[in-house]
């Protein structure tokens, strides 16, 4: 006889929400934690306020997420944006809309969200246990039956594995729950940080460090080739690139790194110019300044922490009057503004990756209800499924999604 309806392993979004949707429905749910507390990834998310969302359509969504996101239509017809900041709502949350279509906590902080969750948590009567590892499913004739904590077996009816990944670490996420869907058969995707910074050749990026550029525009190249482009922000740190932009273009140079591929990152720093409107402002502010030092008039084209390292790049003579800056020199000005390259050498590893690409392969999951193709009664929720996508709330909507789909379809085979 079955002690628990619904065992779930993990709580981070996804398994919180796991667990909150088969209690709701009147299961006995058992939600298991290895860490001393739930939601400690949720707790870091959105630099600690919590991108809770993003309002764009199921349509446009879907197109944010990676390799596949239309293994995610069924799920987000279920249970979506609407649906999760209504969740929020009913428990004591108010959110705001900000630019980028970002849902965030009207208090900024992202405690709030993780105890609004709890809170439904216990009301739905979920029974928590934290710092219980998971050490093995049991499976019989192919069909889940429990899990092994502690040498001791635990009974179900379904089990949902919502492990996350392999990013920050510290949380919880070392990629454990890939070896359990291994054991039991699925295949894996090979795990790769995702939404991660990037390391840059040469001290330039150092002698930025801290600068934030706003309305910029970045591309990756591989081998030669431009491969993705992104605009928005950016930001310079003592390794190399990071920020919005950067991250989003982190899968492309992540996955080349991996091949032993050339990886740039090319920064257009005047993207609503082209280039014949750039230089015929060049010249204006040349001819209207003329009298005055080069290094003076940069400070109409660029951030002042930016004019030091550009000169320097440049090799012009910072001293130089504006009317002797020769139409070569002037050329040079304008393709450094819209070129500005970095050979990118490595990504930071999975201790800053926001998350991870790869993991249990869709082919073996059913987008109708996440349970297993392999393993009757077995399901899978959030990143550790081979799903990930861009900033700006896109990846905890996935977890919301594939949690409660799979706490859904989970107590209609109890």
């Amino acid at each position: 006889m079955n002690k628990y309806d619904v065992i779930v392993v993990g709580a981070g979004p996804a398994g919180l929400l796991a667990a909150g949707r088969a209690a709701e429905l009147g299961g006995k749910v058992l939600l298991l934690e290895k860490m001393r507390q739930e939601g400690r990834k949720l707790l870091i998310t959105g630099k600690g306020r919590c991108n809770i969302t993003n309002d764009a359509a199921i349509g446009e969504f879907i197109t944010h997420v990676y390799p596949d996101g239309r293994f995610l239509r069924n799920a987000f017809s279920q249970f979506f944006s609407s649906e999760i900041i209504d969740l929020l709502q009913q428990h004591g949350v108010e959110v705001t809309l900000e630019r980028g279509g970002r849902y965030f906590p009207a208090s900024n902080k992202s405690a709030d969200v993780l105890k609004a969750i709890l809170l439904w948590l216990k009301r739905s009567n979920v029974e928590i246990r934290c710092g219980e590892r998971v050490e093995k499913l049991i499976v019989e004739d192919s069909t889940i039956s429990g899990v092994q904590v502690n040498g001791k077996i635990i009974n179900a009816g379904s089990v949902i594995l919502a492990t996350g990944g392999k990013s920050y670490p510290a949380t919880g996420s070392n990629g454990d729950g890939y070896e359990l869907a291994k054991e039991v058969g699925h295949s894996i995707e090979t795990a790769i940080p995702a939404l991660v910074p990037l390391e840059t050749e040469g001290d330039t990026a150092l002698s930025l460090q801290g600068l934030n550029l706003k309305n910029v525009s970045a591309q990756v190249w591989v081998n030669d080739k431009k491969s993705g482009e992104d605009f928005g922000e950016m930001i310079f740190t003592h390794f190399g690139l990071s920020g919005p932009i950067i991250l989003t273009l982190s899968r492309i140079a992540v996955k080349a790194l991996n091949a032993k591929s050339k990886v740039e990152i090319l920064i257009d720093l005047k993207p609503a110019l082209d280039e014949q409107k750039l230089d015929n402002r060049l010249q204006r502010d040349l001819n209207e300044h003329g009298k005055k030092q080069v290094g003076n008039i940069f400070r109409y084209w660029l951030p002042a922490t930016m004019i030091p390292v550009f000169i320097k790049l440049l090799g012009i003579d910072p001293e130089k009057e504006c009317h002797q800056i020769s139409s070569k020199e002037r050329k040079k000005i304008r393709y450094l503004l819209k070129n500005l390259r970095f050979q990118v050498v490595r990504h930071r590893s999975f201790k800053e990756a926001i998350i991870t690409a790869g993991g249990v392969s869709t082919k073996e999951i059913s987008p109708k209800k996440m349970e297993s193709k392999l393993v009757k009664g077995l399901f899978f929720a959030g990143e550790m499924i081979d799903l990930d996508a861009e900033t700006g709330g896109y990846n905890l909507q996935i977890a919301y999604s594939t949690g409660w789909l799979a706490g859904n379809s989970s107590m209609s085979i109890v």
